[in-house]
Order: C-alpha cells, then structure tokens, then sequence
C-alpha cells in the first residue's frame, strides 16, 4: 500500500490489514477523495502512519495509549474527520465506542464521521445488533454504497460531534 506520498506502507501480518487496504483504496476515493489520510493503525507498530502534526492543526492530540480508530481521514472539503474502525473480529463502532472516539477527539476542529467497515454483508450480520445509531457502515464487497445508521441525515457529523465554537 502507499500513501499519496508515495511513501510505501507495510503492515505486520493479520486478519484486519487487508480490510484496511481496501478502506484505503476503495473506500477513501469513493467517499473522500479529497481526503488527507491522516493515520493508518497496525496491530503489532500501533502508529503504521501518522500525521500527528496534521492533526494537531486540526486540535487532536494523541495521547500514547490512545485506542485510535484503524483508519483517519480528513475529508478536507467539508471539515470532516472520518474515524473508520475495520472489523474483522473485534467490535463495530458500537455506542460505548462511538463515546470514547468522541471524548479521544473532543478538541476537534472538524465534524467528526464514525465509519464501520466490514469485509463481507456476512461478517456484518454477525455484529448488526451492535452497531451505534449516528454512524455509518461500508461494506468491501459492495463498495459504492454506504449503510446509514441514523435518521434523515447521510454522510456527515451530527451536531454533538461538530467542533465548538470559541
């Protein structure tokens, strides 16, 4: 995988690290693609890529142990900053989840979007009845749609996750 740097990108070996190519390469330009990718996690290096400067621009300051989202990118256009989770075998953004990302990040200066990605409907339907309404879901085999977890609202940071005013 690489970076639009061009900068070259190795994951340590694992179910997840596929799912997390794929977000990269088919979710991003579909659903970002002005996007700046700002963090790729790694089960065994924790930090694979990181634009901590960038995202302190932005007000998010990483504390080390952090539980960071797999995957963060800036969708520069509209201020948004999408918190992707891959699930392979660990959790959904499910609503204890989707507290602690909104606390991680509550000195954002962008809306922030909770994304679950899932390589397959099956591997979805395992965890269905976890996921947090206020979030949206991908799923890899169908790649241009999204699944939508809230009410009237699509793509998009709902109120109580947009920056406050100072």
């Amino acid at each position: 995988m690489k970076l639009r740097t061009n900068k070259p990108v190795r994951l340590s070996p694992g179910d997840q690290h596929p799912l997390i190519k794929i977000v990269v390469e088919e979710f991003c330009p579909r659903f970002v693609p002005q996007g700046t990718l700002a963090y790729i996690g790694d089960a065994e290096g924790k930090f694979l890529h990181l634009e901590a400067d960038y995202l302190r621009r932005l007000g998010v300051v990483i504390p080390a142990p952090a539980k960071m989202p797999d995957v963060i990118v800036h969708d520069t256009a509209r201020n948004w900053l999408l918190l992707i989770q891959a699930v392979t075998s660990a959790g959904p953004v499910d609503g204890k989840r989707r507290k602690e990302l909104k606390e991680l990040f509550s000195g954002c200066k962008a809306g922030l979007v909770f994304v679950t990605a899932f390589s397959t409907r099956q591997v979805m339907r395992g965890f269905l009845t976890q996921i947090s309404w206020e979030t949206e879901v991908w799923v890899a085999e169908d790649p241009e749609h999204l699944i939508h977890f809230n009410k009237k609202r699509f793509l998009g940071p709902y109120p109580d996750a947009m920056p406050t005013v100072q």
